[in-house]
């Protein structure tokens, strides 16, 4: 059986507004905290558990780099239909795992629905709100250290 949506370009997949919606969503949730987030979006994922996969999206990105180890990125495998979450050790260290796989089941149900942009930009809000909550801004050390835009894969 095939999927004619899924057959495309995984930016293809989703239209100019929809990203728009998306980075202005990144944009916003990293307004409230120093933490950062990155959106990363391919259609397959060659291997079996997409958090192994989302940990080497995350590392090949230097996610890792920022000052208080505080990233988050959203990885999402269209055809396969995988989402994962991998934050680096600062922010995954006051969080836990139930908060993230909690996450992961609600953001599943804008997919199941093909509610892409949606669903991933409710999710980063979200993902920003953990953030807030253990990283919060501060006007005076604060900066952007990572890209805001969505990273498409293959």
């Amino acid at each position: 059986m095939s999927f004619p949506l899924f057959n495309k370009k995984p930016e293809s997949v989703i239209s100019d507004s929809e990203k728009e919606q998306i980075v202005n969503a990144i944009r916003t949730a990293e307004s409230r905290t120093s933490g950062e987030i990155r959106v990363y979006i391919e259609n397959r994922n060659k291997y079996v558990d997409p958090v192994d996969r989302a940990a080497e999206v995350f590392f090949k990105l230097k996610m890792d780099a920022t000052r208080e180890r505080n990233g988050v990125l959203l990885y999402v495998a269209l055809k396969d239909r995988q989402l994962a979450i991998f934050g680096d050790e600062g922010i995954y260290n006051k969080t836990g795992r139930e908060y993230w796989s909690g996450l992961v089941r609600h953001i599943l149900g804008h997919f199941n629905k093909k509610d892409f942009a949606a669903g991933i930009s409710e999710y980063v809000q979200q993902i920003g709100e953990g953030l807030h909550n253990f990283f919060p801004y501060d006007r005076e050390t604060d900066h952007n250290e990572l890209p805001d835009d969505i990273v498409f894969g293959s």
